[in-house]
């Protein structure tokens, strides 16, 4: 008997399979990449937490996907921000279905907990999308089945109903009593791992829509930086640590262009590619102001491969008017 379950590396996933592999069954952990989860690589993590309650690990790249039917048009809106939280569940559990039916499994698994996420995890939202995913009966939500209507491994007798959870609310008690009970280490904290949800990532995002058609190749863009929009419309993004002047330096995109300072330590930069030359002037006076420079000097600054001169603004008030965030 197989199952797959739906994973975010979070402790409420990982006690969901952990409750359905004690009762013998095979789980396979699928973590949906949207494209819009944590900033860092979480996978050594992801791979901890299933080793620790003995699931396969696998990670399913849906962003493409993701953007072409659910992001921009969701059929039940969106939450505070860019979040189409009920949409995306619906989705994620779509392609865990496929991945069900492919996989020769028996019925699907999540960490969901009834009443613990306002807009996505009341009874009306887990059961629109049960409806919109097609998944009635085959998606058993172990921390809180015993408040829930009994799905079809339970009415089947695969799973004992009775080891099952009837969690309900925003209290964390019940799981940190079952990660002790279980000796489960290393767990994170609950927190949203959504980007969509975050007010300053939406910020972000609604700008770069406003001037261009956001593809699978620019949510890296969005994730790092500090983002200026510039005069004649150019993009500008400053790194600002040595993290993210890391990260910038690593993208690939015909979008944009490199910017770096020559000669003294700076930030690294992506600019629009079609920025105009006053743009690009704009560009490297404002990362030069977040070097240790003098108005009164001229500096060297790379874009594209191609060295020029130029001076930072007089005060770094004068750059921030162009910040997004």
């Amino acid at each position: 008997m197989k199952a797959i379950s739906l994973f975010s590396g979070g402790l409420d996933s990982t006690l969901a399979i952990k409750l359905i592999v004690d009762q013998g069954i095979e789980v396979i952990a699928c973590n949906i990449n949207t494209g819009f989860g944590a900033t860092r690589d979480r996978r050594a993590h992801m791979q901890n937490m299933c080793d620790q309650v003995g699931a396969e690990l696998r990670i399913i790249d849906i962003q493409s996907e993701y953007l072409q039917r659910v992001l921009f048009d969701p059929k039940h809106g969106y939450g505070k921000h860019f979040n189409p939280c009920i949409d995306c569940h619906a989705k994620m559990f779509e392609v865990a279905k496929r991945i069900m039916e492919a996989e020769g499994a028996r019925f699907l698994i999540s960490g969901e907990v009834l009443g613990q996420r306002p807009m996505s995890q009341n009874a009306d939202a887990l059961a629109t999308v049960l409806d919109m995913s097609n998944c009635e009966g085959l998606l058993l939500r172990p921390l809180s089945a015993k408040k829930l209507a009994p799905t079809l491994p339970e009415e089947q007798g695969w799973i004992d109903r009775n080891q099952l959870e009837g969690i309900v609310g925003r209290s964390r008690d019940r799981q940190m009593e079952l990660a002790r009970s279980f000796n489960l280490t290393d767990f994170e904290s609950p927190g949203g791992g959504c980007l969509l949800t975050d007010e300053n990532f939406t910020k972000k995002m609604h700008d770069f829509i406003a001037y261009d058609q956001l593809e699978v190749r620019d949510i890296p863009v969005l994730k790092f930086g500090r983002h200026l929009r510039l005069d004649d419309g150019a993009k500008l993004v400053v790194g600002r640590n040595q993290e993210e002047n890391i990260f910038l330096e690593q993208i690939d995109n015909d979008k944009f262009l490199h910017l770096k300072t020559v000669g003294i330590p700076g930030p690294h930069a992506l600019l629009s590619s079609n920025a105009s030359n006053d743009d690009k002037t704009r560009a490297a006076k404002i990362i030069l102001n977040y070097c240790k420079t003098t108005p009164e000097h001229s500096y060297i600054v790379n874009i594209a491969g191609v060295e020029g001169e130029a001076s930072p603004f007089r005060t770094r008030e004068e750059a921030s008017k162009y910040s997004i965030l």
